[in-house]
This record gives C-alpha cells, sequence and structure tokens, in this order.
C-alpha cells in the first residue's frame, strides 16, 4: 500500500526491517540502547558489532527520543534508534511519548541528510503497546510532519511482519489520509 503525503510515498510493506535498501531503519530501541529482542535484536544481530560500539559511546537515550548511529552490516547505511514506551493502559502520557519517537527519528533523518527510511512498529512488541492505537500515533504523526516539512522524504515505508500487523496499519493509514 502507498500514498503520497507532503511529496513524499508512504509505503506499508510485510517483510524484515533489516533487508530494507533505504538511508535509514528504525530501531525499537530500550532506553539503554543495549540491544535486546524483537527488532532490536534482529537488527543487532544482522547488522554486526560496530551499531553497539556506537550505541555503547552514546550511552542512552530517552524515551520518546531517537540517536543515530552506523548501519553497520545492513542494507541501510544507517540505523535510528528510537526509543517507545512501554504500554501502562494509556493514561502515563504513553501517545505523546510514542508520537515522540516517531518525530524524532524523522527529525534525526532530516538533520542527516536521509531521504528514505523504514519504520517497524514501535512498542508494540514487548512493550505490549496495542497495535490499532499505536499505528493511529504512528501514521498520524508521520503524516503531520511530511505535512509541515513538505518534500524532506522521497519514502516513509512501515515494514510490518505479520499480516495481521499489516492490514491494521492499512486500516489506520486510509483513516489518515481520508480527508
Amino acid at each position: 500500500m502507498r500514498k503520497d503525503i507532503g511529496g513524499a510515498a508512504v509505503e506499508l510493506v510485510r517483510g524484515d526491517i533489516t533487508r530494507q535498501e533505504v538511508d535509514a531503519i528504525v530501531n525499537a530501541a530500550n532506553s539503554g540502547l543495549r540491544g535486546g529482542g524483537g527488532v532490536d535484536g534482529a537488527i543487532h544481530r544482522a547488522g554486526g558489532p560496530a551499531i553497539m560500539e556506537e550505541c555503547r559511546r552514546i550511552g542512552g537515550c530517552p524515551t520518546g527520543s531517537a540517536v543515530i548511529t552506523t548501519g553497520g552490516n545492513l542494507p541501510a547505511r544507517r540505523v535510528i534508534h528510537a526509543v517507545g514506551p512501554r504500554w501502562s493502559g494509556g493514561s502515563r502520557g504513553e501517545a505523546e511519548l510514542l508520537s515522540g519517537a516517531y518525530r524524532s527519528s524523522l527529525q534525526v533523518a532530516v538533520d542527516n541528510g536521509l531521504r528514505s527510511v523504514a519504520f517497524p512498529s514501535i512498542s508494540t512488541g514487548v512493550y505490549s503497546y496495542p497495535i490499532e492505537e499505536a499505528a493511529g500515533v504512528a501514521l498520524s504523526t508521520v503524516a503531520e510532519f511530511l505535512g509541515q516539512n513538505p518534500g524532506c522524504f522521497e519514502v516513509v515505508r512501515f515494514v510490518l511482519f505479520t499480516a495481521a500487523d499489516y492490514d491494521v496499519y492499512a486500516a489506520a493509514l486510509e483513516r489518515v489520509t481520508a480527508h
């Protein structure tokens, strides 16, 4: 699925984020940038030790923010490490923090002259953010950023691992672009 927003192609694909040929992939990182399971572990395994070496030098990243490292052995030359919130029921600022993780990732990409970026579904794995809500936050945040910064990106891709996740994101993208 593809929609044009702010001069960028916003794409949804099923697949493996570590195989995306874009300027940067986004890692659903933890605040200590220590690597972990899920997307984070897959990116570190595929990218090799150079990514972790830079993460150690950076030291950490607050929830709702993002930092950038090399892509190591990945097809993408850079990795943007975004820290989303753990789900605590929705009354602890989770939506604002999740939106901040996406917005910060896009700003880091712009600041580094990157024109194509691929996102996973941040916080919906071990951090237990409900995917229906997370997809709406993710896509509305990206659409708002692209609308405010037209021409900054050629491609913003969401890489969903399962068919069910893809379907949730497709419905959310239709809602976000229905105006």
